[in-house]
C-alpha cells in the first residue's frame, strides 16, 4: 500500500502553511473582516500609534482613502457622512462631503468633513459604520437614509455566515487561500457556467433576483419598514449621546410617459420628517432639487448625481448648518451660505484646518 503522506504531499501542506501564515503576518489590515462583507465594525479603520486614524479599502468596505486624529483636536467641527454610492460621489474631491469642508473652512470654520459612504450599503451596514465612527467624537452626523439597497445587506450577511463556527465542515474554509478560491469561483467562474434556466429557478442570479424583489409590493413594504426601524434606532443612539444628526432622504429620477421626468422619495420624506426633534434635522433631496433643473444634475434614472448636483447638495447642508448653528455650538457669524456675503467674523483663535487626505 503506498504512502498517503509522501514528500509532495508534505511540500504542498508547507507551501500552503506558509501562504497562510504570511497573509495573517504580513497583510493582516488588508485581510481584516475580508470575508464579513461589510459586517465587521473594524474593517477599513486602521488606529495608529500616533492617534491617527487611516481609512483604507477592506473587508468589503471600499473608503475614500482618507486620514484623520482618533480624538476630535481642540476647536475642529468634525462631520462624519454615513449613506450609500449617492454621497460617496464619482470621486473623492467630486462628492459633496468635500464641498460642504470646504465651504465651512472658507468661512473659518475648523472642519473636517469625512466621507464614510460606502456603495451597496443599505440601513443594517450602515448602522454598523455608524456604531463605528461614536468612538472618534463627531460634532455632526449626516446619515442618508434609502431604502433601496436592502437586498444587498440581506445577501452580504447571508455570505458573512457562511462559514462561521468550527464545525469540521468549516476547517477549510478558515485557510484564507481557498476561502479566497471559493468566493472567486462563485464570483468568476460557476456562476457565468450555469445555464439561464438553473439560475432562474434557484434564484441565483443577483439582477434577476434583485430586479423581482424590487417590484414584489411585499418587498417594497418591508423595505421602507426596515428604514423606519434603523432610522428611528440610529436617532434614539445619537440623541443618547447628544451628537447632532442630519438625516438626508434621498431620491431618484423617474420617468412617467404621461408626466415625464420626476423626482421620487419612495415615501421616506415622511420618515425623515417625523424623525426630527431636538438635535435631529432634516433635509429631502426631492426638496431641494425639485426647484431646479433636475435632468442635468444626475447622472441616470437613479439617485446618483453629476459634480454640479454634489455642489447643490452641499449648499442646501451649509445652510442648514447656518439655521442651527447655535444649537450645534458654532459662533453665530462664522457660517455664511454659498453666494451670500458672510457677516464680519469673529476672530478667536487661529483654528488649523484638518483636510482629509485624498
Amino acid at each position: 500500500m503506498k504512502r498517503l503522506i509522501t514528500p509532495a504531499c508534505l511540500m504542498v501542506v508547507c507551501l500552503l502553511l506558509l501562504a497562510e501564515v504570511g497573509a495573517r503576518v504580513f497583510f493582516a489590515q488588508d485581510i481584516s473582516g475580508r470575508f464579513d462583507y461589510g459586517y465587521n465594525p473594524q474593517a477599513g479603520f486602521a488606529e495608529r500609534a500616533d492617534g491617527t486614524v487611516e481609512l483604507f479599502r477592506a473587508g468589503g468596505r471600499r473608503f475614500h482613502p482618507q486620514t484623520f486624529k482618533r480624538h476630535r483636536p481642540p476647536g475642529t467641527f468634525r462631520i462624519f457622512v454615513v449613506g450609500d454610492s449617492v454621497p460617496r460621489g464619482p470621486s473623492f474631491k467630486t462628492a459633496y462631503p468635500w464641498f460642504l469642508g470646504d465651504e465651512l473652512r472658507r468661512h473659518d470654520i475648523a472642519a473636517e468633513s469625512i466621507n464614510l459612504a460606502l456603495p451597496g450599503y443599505g440601513p443594517r451596514r450602515c448602522q454598523v459604520v455608524l456604531q463605528k465612527i461614536l468612538e472618534y467624537e463627531p460634532s455632526l452626523v449626516v446619515l442618508h437614509i434609502n431604502d433601496t439597497n436592502k437586498w444587498e445587506d440581506e445577501r452580504e450577511w447571508r455570505r458573512s455566515q457562511e462559514f462561521k463556527g468550527w464545525h469540521p465542515r468549516h476547517w477549510l474554509m478558515k485557510v484564507f487561500i481557498f476561502r479566497r478560491l471559493y468566493e472567486a469561483k462563485l464570483e468568476k467562474v460557476f456562476w457565468p457556467l450555469v445555464p439561464e434556466a438553473i439560475r432562474l429557478k434557484y434564484a441565483a442570479n443577483d439582477a434577476d433576483a434583485q430586479v423581482a424583489a424590487a417590484q414584489d409590493p411585499r418587498e417594497i413594504a418591508a423595505r421602507i419598514r426596515l428604514a423606519e426601524e434603523t432610522a428611528a434606532e440610529n436617532v434614539a443612539m445619537l440623541r443618547q449621546r447628544r451628537i447632532p444628526i442630519i438625516l438626508v432622504t434621498q431620491c431618484r429620477l423617474e420617468e412617467d410617459p404621461r408626466h415625464g421626468l420626476y423626482l421620487s422619495d419612495h415615501g421616506l420624506d415622511p420618515l425623515g420628517a417625523t424623525l426630527v426633534g431636538p438635535g435631529t434635522y432634516h433635509i429631502s433631496m426631492k426638496d431641494v432639487f425639485s426647484r431646479r433643473d433636475f435632468r442635468a444634475l444626475f447622472t441616470n434614472f437613479s439617485g446618483h448625481l453629476h459634480k454640479e448636483g454634489h455642489q447643490v447638495l452641499a449648499h442646501a447642508i451649509c445652510e442648514k448648518i447656518e439655521l442651527e448653528q447655535a444649537a450645534l455650538g458654532l459662533p453665530m457669524a462664522k457660517v455664511a451660505v454659498a453666494g451670500r456675503p458672510p457677516d464680519p467674523p469673529i476672530m478667536g483663535p487661529n483654528p488649523q484646518p484638518v483636510v482629509p487626505k485624498p
